[in-house]
């Protein structure tokens, strides 16, 4: 009887305590669909661009207060306004490959209110071809 009673103590307490959900983050939470965009092969002079989608997954409006590339030919563009909880946002970043040959590997960091800040950044990468002459 004293082990059976001990069983469904023991049961009782791990179903309870498997039962217990993480705790949200408290504060607003950047959360991207991806954080790495690879562009192949493009010709030297030309301009791509790519969006990184985002949800602000935590419980207090995001603001992003920059988005900085690791060169001038990295052109980050953000929304200014708040994103709400739950809301969805674009980072959309231009990269010009004028000047640039071979393989590239740039990455935009992003200043932000997010708790987890230390995540912000996304990053792209691109094969620069010397351009042809016709």
């Amino acid at each position: 009887m004293k082990k059976f009673l001990l069983l469904a103590v023991l049961l009782g307490a791990g179903t309870v305590l498997f039962a217990q959900t993480a705790p949200k983050a408290n504060g607003p939470v950047l959360s991207f669909e991806k954080t790495a965009h690879d562009f192949g092969t493009i010709s030297q002079g030309d301009v791509v661009e790519e969006v990184f989608s985002f949800t602000n997954t935590g419980n207090e409006p995001l603001i992003i207060t920059d988005a900085r590339g690791t060169c001038g030919c990295t052109t980050p563009k953000w929304p200014h306004e708040p994103i709400l909880p739950g809301a969805k946002g674009q980072i959309t970043v231009g990269f010009n490959s004028a000047g640039k040959s071979g393989r590239q590997d740039k990455v935009v960091t992003i200043t932000s209110n997010a708790v987890n800040q230390d995540a912000a950044k996304i990053s792209f990468s691109v094969q620069v071809a010397p351009k042809q002459n016709p």
